[in-house]
């Protein structure tokens, strides 16, 4: 089976890629000739996610599955989560998105935090949706090299390493993206 995974995010598609099953043969959006970003101008990360997967099924003709993403910190009410991404003021920049959540939290205790992923697949003229949700705390600094986004500064519930100090496999178990790909997989090997 083919499936486009519709983002231009190198690392999520790695990432994916790890997680997937053999039987799932997953597209870039370079390997259908897209090169355009879809712009998330949607409130929640499931809305964004639609965008994404309908823009490529509606434009391109395949059948997709599109993610977003956010880390939703207890005491700052669920920020940054839609706007994860651009937190910073910046699209993408990891170390301005950190920094800005760090100082945000400087003088909180309650450091209480969770990564949630929205899947929607658009598959067969039908459209799914899968979330996965990990939940974890801040660390009071960046910790490890490893993972993207804001995972040097996040620790899942339960272990003494962030993100970033993990290795891919013992991520993809755990996390967000991980599970929700998990109920993506589990979904299309029922068919």
């Amino acid at each position: 089976m083919k499936l486009v995974f519709a983002t231009n995010n190198l690392n999520k598609l790695k990432e994916v890629q790890e997680i997937l099953s053999d039987s799932i043969e997953v597209l870039s959006l370079k390997d259908i000739g897209c090169f355009e970003d879809v712009e998330e101008t949607e409130a929640t990360l499931e809305g964004n996610a639609k965008l994404k997967a309908n823009h490529i099924t509606e434009k391109y003709g395949y059948d997709c599955f599109a993610d977003d993403t956010g880390l939703e910190v207890v005491v700052l009410n669920g920020e940054p989560g839609v706007y994860s991404a651009r937190y910073g003021g910046e699209h993408g920049n990891s170390e301005k998105n950190m920094s800005k959540l760090l100082n945000e939290l400087d003088d909180k205790t309650d450091r209480k935090a969770q990564f949630r992923t929205a899947i929607v697949l658009n598959f067969d003229h039908q459209q799914y949706v899968f979330e996965g949700i990990c939940k974890g705390e801040i660390l009071r600094e960046k910790s490890g090299n490893g993972g993207f986004g804001y995972d040097p500064i996040f620790k899942p519930s339960g272990f003494s390493t962030s993100f970033a100090e993990m290795n891919s496999e013992e991520k993809n178990k755990i996390s967000h993206r991980g599970i929700a790909i998990q109920k993506l997989v589990q979904f299309l090997n029922s068919l």
